[in-house]
């Protein structure tokens, strides 16, 4: 059901790749609650996946940009106010990358060249996003600028790798830029900490079908999906969220909050020991790690 929620309202969204990108839900809930709005994406991106379809579906344009790369990022911002008539009210970057994950290396042997990539892509990107829209003065007032990031920005997850330091620092971004742009233009900037969820991104992660199932049965209302947040990320564009900013905003059905579920522990106690015969125990840290 659509409430007009962002009626008159015009945007950028960062990431909409192909039908699993939250990116891509996000696109076409924010069409049917009334927003104009550009699609983004690098050029390889835009030539491997469906981002021009979707463009066509919301009536829009879908304009080529590296977001680490300030020329672009400018080119955006005007080709875009000049597309949708006016200024931006709202921006999704929903941008992550680790070359490390793919390449499968461990984090105790980064390749740092891999990692400055990572930090680069996933993080200092939104930095950039902001610092541009700052000095062109391109988002109006009140708008919203929202980043999906994870929980392992905060805790542990194995297998998460450099995309936890990437997280981490996308939402210090998010604090910092948002005092300065929330004094000066009432912008504010928040983060979406998101259920680990199937998109052409996440399935990159190690154990990643496993890491969904934990936390189903962690979290009391369950995984919250890739149209679930697109909904909350809606509501974070629309007015009714003004005063809400600098914040990472969990998105996880409670998984953040617990330590553990009955459910988990459960399907723990019918996992306990190690089920192969490598002849380990959990000391082996090589066994732990394979």
């Amino acid at each position: 059901m659509a409430y007009n929620l962002l009626k008159g309202k015009r945007g950028i969204i960062f990431g909409a790749l192909n039908e699993d990108s939250i990116a891509w839900k996000v696109a076409q809930r924010a069409f049917e609650e009334g927003a104009t709005f550009t699609l983004t994406n690098t050029s390889v991106a835009m030539r491997m996946g469906d981002t021009a379809k979707l463009a066509e579906t919301c009536n829009t344009i879908a304009i080529e940009a590296d977001a680490t790369n300030v020329e672009d990022i400018e080119n955006l911002f005007k080709q875009s106010i000049e597309h949708l008539g006016g200024n931006i009210d709202f921006v999704l970057h929903s941008i992550g990358m680790s070359p490390n994950v793919r390449k499968g290396r461990h984090y105790s042997d980064l390749d740092y060249g891999y990692l400055q990539k990572t930090l680069d892509i996933s993080a200092v990107s939104f930095h950039k996003v902001l610092q541009v829209a700052r000095k062109l003065d391109a988002i109006n007032r009140w708008g919203s600028v929202v980043a999906l990031s994870y929980v392992a920005a905060q805790r542990t997850f194995y297998g998460y790798n450099d995309m936890a330091d990437a997280k981490a620092l996308l939402e210090s971004i998010a604090r910092s830029f948002g005092y300065i742009y929330g004094r000066e233009r009432n912008v504010r900037i928040n983060t979406v900490s998101q259920s680990p969820t199937l998109t052409t991104a996440g399935s990159g992660v190690k154990g990643m079908d496993k890491l969904m199932d934990f936390s189903e049965r962690m979290a009391p209302l369950g995984n919250a999906t890739g149209d679930e947040c697109a909904d909350y990320c809606i509501s974070l564009f629309s007015d009714l969220t003004k005063k809400v900013t600098m914040q990472n905003l969990f998105h996880d059905g409670g998984f953040s909050s617990m330590g553990m579920s009955m459910r988990a522990l459960q399907q723990y106690e019918k996992g306990l020991g190690c089920d192969c015969d490598c002849g380990s125990d959990d000391s082996d840290t090589e066994h732990m790690y394979d």
